[in-house]
């Protein structure tokens, strides 16, 4: 079975709720997944937009979260879950808020994609500081293992 990961408040292609945005309560949803490979030993998670600023004119990918070091027996982040799994043992790098912790939707403009992107590792990454997306990239070279996809969408005033 590939790894997957779904939401419990949204499926693939459909819109995110408004109060995992910036026009609410701006929590993170609930993500579960499954279907890891038995040499699994952490999940890193990426939320990244990539139709920053506008969807009609994309000049950047914005990065909404960076997760890391979550242990390979979890397999669920609740709602608002970030301290729960920091306590587990997970990291946080930083997103383009120059922040770490999830940030979410906030479109300036139209309609835009927002990618969870799971991967699952051969190993463990330890303390890399608070690193970027790229950072971390680069720091799961060669040891993933499988990764998955969801994608929600958002529009403000438009849900």
């Amino acid at each position: 079975m590939p790894l997957k990961i779904e939401s419990s408040v949204f499926e693939q292609g459909s819109s995110i709720p408004p109060r995992h945005t910036c026009d609410d309560k701006d929590l993170s949803p609930p993500l579960r997944w499954s279907g890891a490979p038995e040499k699994t030993r952490s999940y890193a998670l990426i939320v990244d937009d990539p139709d920053a600023p506008d969807p009609a004119a994309p000049k950047r990918v914005y990065v909404h979260w960076v997760l890391y070091d979550i242990a390979a027996s979890v397999t669920s982040i609740e709602e608002d879950g970030e301290a729960k799994a920091l306590k587990a043992g997970a990291r946080q790098g930083e997103n383009d808020w120059s922040r770490t912790g999830y940030g979410g939707p906030c479109p300036p403009i139209g309609r835009h994609r927002y990618f969870f992107k799971l991967y699952a590792l051969d190993t463990t990454l330890g303390d890399l500081g608070a690193p970027t997306k790229k950072e971390l990239e680069k720091a799961m070279q060669g040891h993933i293992l499988s990764q998955a996809e969801l994608m929600g969408t958002y529009q403000r005033g438009g849900g």
